[in-house]
């Protein structure tokens, strides 16, 4: 068996209820904190409550969308003021990643765009990270367990990362409870991503044994807990996918994404377009290039062949047939394509391009070239 090591969060509690131990748990912390939620405040409500009730002087920051760099500068000249012993998110992706950069950047003494890749310099953070604390409210990214942040660059038409193993979050609560009604157009792609998540790092030139054991088993059950969830609220299924989205942001803080995501970030710099919805776009006619250009006899062609064998037993279809099948239940669902996303065909080729340069590509189990992610985006389209 190939070595390998295992990243995650110090601690994460899972379940029906956990969240209600958040706050005793968090202002263990310390008396000066910072909460930040996504743009539903409601969900943090309780958690805002319980900590000024326990005499923590609580600084409360908003992310209604993914966080830009303009908004990470801002926050921090806030939260700076305030001088926090640690950072805890509640919300969705957005929230966990602007509460994670808040967490590794409120310490330092360089520019934020010094530490971000590609665009910046990706610069080692010089201080050690404020604690972080992580909730998620909806069940796709998997950030609380990732050591990435995302961040848009607008100016550039780029979204970027800030990483550090040490933005790890030191506990990560993941209550499906949060998750209950979330909205179906956010459930579909959030799920998607999720679903994106424990395929990309299973076919991933990266995987290892433990990446593959807790992804494999994730892809029937997350394709079948979401086709539940598109048929109306149903809470085993809202636990279901909760456990999917943990177990893709812990596959792929270890064995990293693929051509999804390498397109995905590019495309929402772009676009402003939800991340979710995009990979979940992107995902069948991906799916399909790959099984395309994976070389007959390879170990990326049997585990693309065992992924798309375990989509098609969800959808109805065959192995072959499954790319195609998952495309078309998106849309029927509702997922728009990229078009409609804001993507035009002119700019399919700097996508591209752009896309062969990202760490997620690099995982991705075969090469693409320029053309065959051109015909990808061009089905997605």
């Amino acid at each position: 068996m190939t070595p390998f090591g295992i990243t995650a969060p110090g601690r994460i509690l899972f379940g029906r209820g956990e969240a209600a131990k958040a706050p005793a748990l968090i202002a263990a912390y310390g008396s000066r904190g910072i909460l930040v939620h996504g743009a539903s405040a409601g969900r943090a409500g309780f958690l805002v409550e319980a900590l000024r009730a326990a005499g923590v002087d609580l600084q409360v920051h908003s992310c209604a969308g993914e966080p830009t760099l303009n908004d990470l500068t801002a926050a921090l000249v806030h939260a700076r003021g305030h001088r926090p012993g640690w950072v805890a998110a509640i919300g969705g992706g957005a929230a966990l990643d602007m509460g994670k950069a808040l967490a590794g950047l409120i310490p330092q003494v360089t520019d934020p765009l010094d530490h971000l890749e590609s665009l910046g310099r990706g610069l080692a953070l010089g201080n050690a990270p404020l604690p972080f604390i992580a909730i998620p409210t909806t069940a796709g990214t998997g950030a609380e367990a990732t050591k990435n942040a995302v961040i848009g660059v607008p100016q550039q038409g780029r979204k970027v990362s800030l990483r550090d193993d040490r933005m790890l979050a030191r506990l990560a609560i993941v209550d499906p409870a949060l998750t209950d009604n979330c909205p179906r157009s956010v459930t579909l792609a959030s799920g998607l991503d999720a679903i994106t998540q424990v395929i990309e790092p299973y076919i991933s030139c990266r995987a290892t044994a433990f990446t593959d054991a807790i992804s494999l088993p994730a892809i029937g059950f997350g394709m079948s807990a979401l086709m539940r969830l598109m048929q109306g609220e149903n809470a085993l299924a809202r636990d279901q996918m909760a456990w999917v989205s943990l177990s893709g942001g812990l596959a792929l803080a270890n064995a990293g994404l693929g051509a999804v995501h390498g397109l995905a970030g590019i495309i929402g710099g772009l676009t402003g377009a939800a991340h979710g919805a995009v990979c979940g776009a992107l995902l069948g006619p991906v799916l399909a290039l790959n099984r395309r250009l994976a070389a007959q006899g390879t170990l990326a062609e049997q585990r693309l062949l065992q992924v798309c064998a375990i989509l098609g037993d969800c959808l109805g279809c065959t192995a072959q047939d499954a790319p195609t099948a998952l495309q078309d239940w998106a849309r029927q669902a509702g997922l728009p394509g990229l078009q409609a996303m804001g993507l035009s065909a002119h700019q399919h080729r700097d996508v591209a391009e752009a896309a062969l340069t990202t760490s997620s590509m690099k995982g991705n189990p075969i090469t693409p070239g320029v053309d065959a992610l051109i015909h990808a985006m061009d089905q997605a389209g």
